[in-house]
C-alpha cells in the first residue's frame, strides 16, 4: 500500500492560508469535477494522471493533497505517484462529502479561480461593457468601431461576431496601436462568454489606449441570446507589429507591471530558480503557440498568455509556487504576469528578451510517469491477424467519436471495471483484450490495471488509433459505449437540447461566481484601485 496520509477538511482549510506550495489534486473525471470541487483543487482524472501530473506538479516534494469522492481513488493514485517520487501525499478524509458537511464551500463549473477574478475585475475596475443589441445598433456602414476577438483562433473561427477581428488577449496590447491607430475609434473587445472580454478590454484600458474600450457583455453566447447572427468559417486575423506599435506598446505595458509588482529576471536568475529544489519554478511562453514551436526558451510550457489567466488551473498546479513568464517582445509577458499578480501570485517574473537563449523548437511532449509494457505491445498488422479480439478505446470521449478502431468500445481508464462489466453484459469477451488510445501511451499505462480485473491476455496497440490510421485503414465513428462519457466536460454551446437554456445558465454562474468566492474566503485577488 502507498505511503499516503488522511487530512482532515478543517486542516486543509488551514494549509490554503499558511503560504506554503500546495497542489490539491482531483481525480475524479472531469464532468463529475464540475458538479462540485473545491475552489483551488486541479481537475487531474485518474485515467490521465500519468499523462497530465509531472508538467502540473513538476517538485517531487511538493505537499500534494488527493481528493476523491472518498471511492479508492486517492489510494490507486498515490500507487501511482509514490514509484514515481512523489513523496508527501496525503487525501483528504471522507472525500468531498466530509468537505461539504464541515459546512465549507463547494464549486461548480470549470477554471473557477479565473472565472471569478473575472467578474472581480469587472466589479473592481468598473470595466464598461454593452449588450449584443447595443453593439449590433453601433455596427453600421462606415462606423468608427472595431470588434476585436479575444480568444484562441480555433474558437474564434468556429464561431465569431459578423466583422470581428481575431486578437487573442495577450495580444491586444501589443497589436492595438497597429490596428486601431485612431484615438477615435470605438474599440469592444469579446470572447465566449465573460471573462476574456473583461479582462481584455480592461487590459486595454490598463495599458492607457486613449480609445473608448468596451466589453461585449456575454460574448458570442450573448449575441446568440439576442438572435444576431454569427459568422462561422472567419480568418480574419491581427497584424504582425510594427517598430511603431511595439514602442508604444512595450513602455505602457511596463507601468502596468510595475504598478502590480512585477519583476524582471535574467536567465542566470532563473537558473538559480530551476536548480532551487525547495520551490516550484514554472516557465511558461505567453506568446502564440506557432511562435513557441518556432523557437522558444529550452524547458519552457507554451501557455498562451489569454488562455494563461482564463485557465490558470490547466497549467500551475502549485499554489503558492513561482512564475515565470517569456516573451521576445516583452509586451504579452508584462501584461500577462501583471494579471497573474492581480489574481495573487506572489511571484511572478518576467524572463529578459534574449532571442539567442530561445534555441528550443517545435512543442515538446511533456513527460510521462511510468513505462510502457514493451513485451505487451503490439503493431497494427498483428491486430489484423488476430480474428477473435476485443479492443478497448481510452481516447478522450471527443476523440472516440471522432474516430476510432472499427467495432472499438469506448471505455474510461479509470473505470474499467464497469466497463469490462458493461461490455460483458452485451457480449462475451473474446481470446484478446486489446487496448487503444489517440496515440497509444495511455493503453500502455493501463495494461497493467485490465490485467488484475481479467484472465484474458491483455495487449496494447503501439502508436494508437494514429497509427491505426497511419496504415491507411478507415476509422469508424460508430459508437460502443461501455461506459458513459463522464470524462469531458462540454461548453454550454457543445451540449445536446436546448443550446440557449444552457447558454443562460452558464452566463448566470458566472455572474454568481463573486458572491460565491466571498463565502470561500480563500481567495486573495488585489483590487487595481
Amino acid at each position: 500500500m502507498p505511503n499516503i496520509k488522511l487530512i482532515s477538511p478543517t486542516a486543509l482549510r488551514a494549509m490554503l492560508d499558511d503560504g506554503d506550495e500546495l497542489a490539491l489534486i482531483d481525480l475524479r473525471e472531469e464532468l463529475i469535477y464540475s458538479r462540485n470541487h473545491l475552489l483551488w483543487a486541479r481537475s487531474v482524472p485518474l485515467s490521465r494522471i500519468e499523462l497530465r501530473f509531472a508538467t502540473l506538479v513538476p517538485r517531487r516534494d511538493t505537499r500534494i493533497v488527493l481528493i476523491d469522492d472518498n471511492d479508492g481513488l486517492a489510494t490507486r493514485a498515490a500507487a501511482i505517484l509514490e514509484p514515481a517520487g512523489y513523496s508527501d501525499l496525503s487525501c483528504l478524509d471522507g472525500g468531498l462529502a466530509a468537505w461539504d458537511q464541515a459546512g465549507l464551500v463547494l464549486f461548480s463549473g470549470m477554471h473557477v479561480p479565473s472565472k471569478a477574478f473575472g467578474e472581480f475585475v469587472e466589479h473592481d475596475s468598473g470595466t464598461p461593457s454593452l449588450s449584443a443589441d447595443e453593439l449590433n445598433a453601433m455596427m453600421q456602414p462606415g462606423a468608427d468601431m472595431i470588434v476585436l476577438d479575444s480568444r484562441p483562433f480555433d474558437e474564434y473561427s468556429r464561431i465569431s461576431i459578423p466583422t470581428g477581428i481575431n486578437v487573442p488577449g495577450a495580444e491586444l496590447v501589443l497589436r492595438v496601436r497597429d490596428m486601431v491607430p485612431s484615438a477615435s475609434t470605438t474599440i469592444v473587445v469579446n470572447c465566449a462568454g465573460r471573462t476574456r472580454s473583461i479582462i481584455g478590454a480592461q487590459s486595454l484600458i490598463n495599458a492607457g489606449v486613449p480609445n473608448k474600450v468596451m466589453a461585449l457583455r456575454n460574448g458570442t453566447m450573448g449575441w446568440h441570446l439576442a438572435g444576431l447572427k454569427v459568422a462561422k468559417g472567419e480568418s480574419d486575423r491581427f497584424p504582425n507589429v510594427t517598430d511603431t506599435g511595439l514602442a508604444w506598446a512595450r513602455p505602457q505595458a511596463q507601468a502596468v507591471a510595475d504598478k502590480f509588482g512585477v519583476k524582471r529576471i535574467d536567465f542566470d536568475t532563473l537558473t538559480r530558480f530551476r536548480a532551487d529544489t525547495t520551490r516550484t519554478t514554472y516557465l511558461f511562453d505567453v506568446r502564440e503557440p506557432s511562435e513557441f514551436a518556432t523557437g522558444h526558451v529550452p524547458g519552457a510550457v507554451s501557455a498562451p498568455g489569454g488562455q494563461l489567466v482564463q485557465a490558470t488551473d490547466l497549467y500551475a498546479g502549485t499554489l503558492g509556487a513561482r512564475i515565470v513568464v517569456a516573451d521576445d517582445k516583452q509586451v504579452r509577458a508584462l501584461m500577462s504576469a501583471s494579471w497573474l499578480r492581480q489574481m495573487g501570485w506572489a511571484e511572478v517574473y518576467v524572463l529578459e528578451a534574449d532571442a539567442a537563449r530561445f534555441s528550443e523548437t517545435g512543442t515538446p511532449a511533456g513527460p510521462v510517469l511510468g513505462t510502457l509494457p514493451a513485451d505487451k505491445a503490439i503493431d497494427v498488422s498483428t491486430i489484423l491477424e488476430i480474428d477473435d479480439v476485443t479492443i478497448i478505446d481510452l481516447s478522450p470521449s471527443p476523440a472516440y467519436h471522432r474516430g476510432h478502431i472499427p467495432g472499438a468500445w469506448f471505455a474510461i481508464r479509470g473505470r474499467l471495471d464497469k466497463a469490462l462489466h458493461n461490455i460483458t453484459n452485451e457480449v462475451p469477451l473474446r481470446k484478446v483484450l486489446v487496448l487503444s488510445s489517440a496515440d497509444g501511451v495511455a493503453a500502455g499505462l493501463a495494461v497493467a490495471e485490465l490485467e488484475g480485473l481479467t484472465e484474458i491476455p491483455v495487449r496494447w496497440l503501439e502508436g494508437g488509433n494514429a497509427a491505426w490510421a497511419a496504415a491507411g485503414i478507415p476509422l469508424s465513428t460508430d459508437a460502443k459505449l461501455a461506459d458513459e462519457p463522464l470524462d469531458v466536460w462540454l461548453k454550454p454551446y457543445e451540449r445536446k437540447g436546448d443550446p440557449k437554456a444552457g447558454m443562460q445558465e452558464y452566463l448566470s454562474w458566472e455572474v454568481d461566481l463573486l458572491e460565491r468566492i466571498k463565502q470561500d474566503g480563500t481567495t486573495h485577488f488585489i483590487s487595481a484601485r
